[in-house]
């Protein structure tokens, strides 16, 4: 049929409206930006810390220290856990790549685990697997917002005496058995960069409940002063990581917004879930019963090429687009496949894996992580604006995969 033609084909799409656009902006931003600007008062003051007592409240932890964005704020965040130099921490190998540069960035030794394929988070049985005697820290990430199952992997990490510092870089909001992300480890960190549910174009906060860990994160966020010491008086060797009033007024207008919005994108993602679930050849990834609340930065499902008549991955989604639904095919490969960890050598250069603290032999070429690698081929990430939208654009959504699927032998 002429209406049911692909429209990469030819057809008509099954939409040419545009979804929500991202970021959205209103006259609460303005207001508290011309704030700012106005006081002639820019620079780390009275906006930021109103933003880091408001998310920490909103996460439930007691102590929140601003950065400047998240990368930095998972920097920080091992650094005063006391993460060094031939220490090993262990990852998941499906995350973005600052997860593991963090970890470089504090002199130590990433140590990648493959993910559990039905939520795209680490899995905690291969973590079990890879603790070493230089195991220091274990850093999971809530991937596109779903918490992992943090009291399996805190008594796991308790067990063994190691650090947890949570990437929650996607997960504003989220709560797993009622306690928020960020809060339940030692330490957890937030991106607020301009893809992200609340944004300020860039920036990132360190939530905690330990003091000291707080303190130390302020100061060495702080050219490494002392809290409430001379302003010429500094402890640490840390740095200038510090956020803007500016950035800080953007936030706290954006989180005034982020409850309704996280709703909506979980009632959106529910429907996706409904439709998406009953399509041969799409996988809906698995929720958690013991997650009550869930931000969702991405609705991702995984595409099985087979189930489409062997149709690409990549064909797939130029077809989507072209039905006006975009989407995008997630990570290439696995962080240990990025020419950054592929270097090998001996000497200051190659540090710290072959720092002398360290002693062992890392080739990171040798790593393999089987379902890290399966989700790099079949993930495909539809981005959170879209979840803004209503009923009618996730059927859309649906509708554009379903004509694909009916539709595959054109392709």
């Amino acid at each position: 049929m002429k209406n049911n033609r692909l429209a990469i084909l030819g057809g008509r799409p099954v939409r040419k409206k545009s979804f929500p656009s991202w970021p959205i902006h209103g006259k609460r931003e303005k207001e508290l930006l011309l704030e700012v600007l106005e006081s002639g008062r820019w620079w780390y003051g009275e906006k930021v810390r109103e933003f880091e007592e408001r998310f920490a409240s909103y996460q439930g932890a007691k102590y929140g220290i601003t950065t400047v964005n998240g990368t930095v704020a998972l920097e920080i965040a091992l650094i005063v856990s006391g993460i060094g130099a031939g220490s090993e921490v262990i990852i998941p190998s499906y995350s973005f790549v600052a997860t593991a540069s963090a970890v470089l960035k504090a002199n130590a030794v990433p140590v990648f685990v493959d993910i559990d394929i039905d939520t795209f988070n680490i899995d905690i049985d291969a973590v079990k697997d890879a603790i070493t005697p230089k195991t220091r820290a274990i850093i999971p990430v809530h991937f596109a917002g779903l918490p992992v199952e943090m009291d399996r992997l805190v008594a796991v990490a308790r067990k063994h005496s190691l650090k947890v510092i949570e990437d929650a870089a996607h997960g504003w909001g989220s709560k797993y058995r009622g306690k928020g992300v960020g809060t339940i480890g030692d330490a957890g960190i937030f991106s607020f960069q301009h893809s992200k549910n609340i944004t300020s174009g860039e920036g990132g906060i360190i939530l905690t409940n330990d003091k000291k860990l707080a303190d130390d994160a302020r100061s060495y966020s702080n050219c490494g002063r002392g809290m409430n010491g001379p302003w010429y008086e500094h402890y640490l060797l840390g740095g200038n990581y510090r956020m803007t009033e500016f950035h800080a007024a953007l936030l706290l207008a954006q989180l005034e917004k982020l409850g309704e919005q996280n709703r909506i994108r979980e009632r959106n993602a529910k429907i996706l879930n409904t439709g998406l679930s009953r399509i041969e050849g799409i996988k809906v990834l698995k929720g958690n019963p013991n997650v009550r609340s869930r931000a969702y930065h991405l609705y991702c499902f995984r595409f099985k090429s087979q189930e489409f008549g062997g149709l690409a991955r990549e064909r797939f989604l130029e077809a989507l687009q072209a039905e006006g639904i975009p989407c995008r095919p997630g990570y290439p490969y696995p962080i240990y496949r990025n020419p950054l960890f592929l270097k090998r050598g001996s000497g200051p250069e190659y540090c710290p894996v072959s720092c002398h603290y360290y002693g062992k032999d890392m080739d990171y070429s040798k790593v393999v992580c089987p379902q890290a690698e399966e989700a790099c081929r079949e993930a495909v990430w539809i981005p959170q604006n879209l979840l803004l939208g209503n009923e009618g654009d996730m059927k859309d959504i649906v509708k554009a995969i379903r004509k694909i699927r009916d539709n595959v032998d054109e392709l």
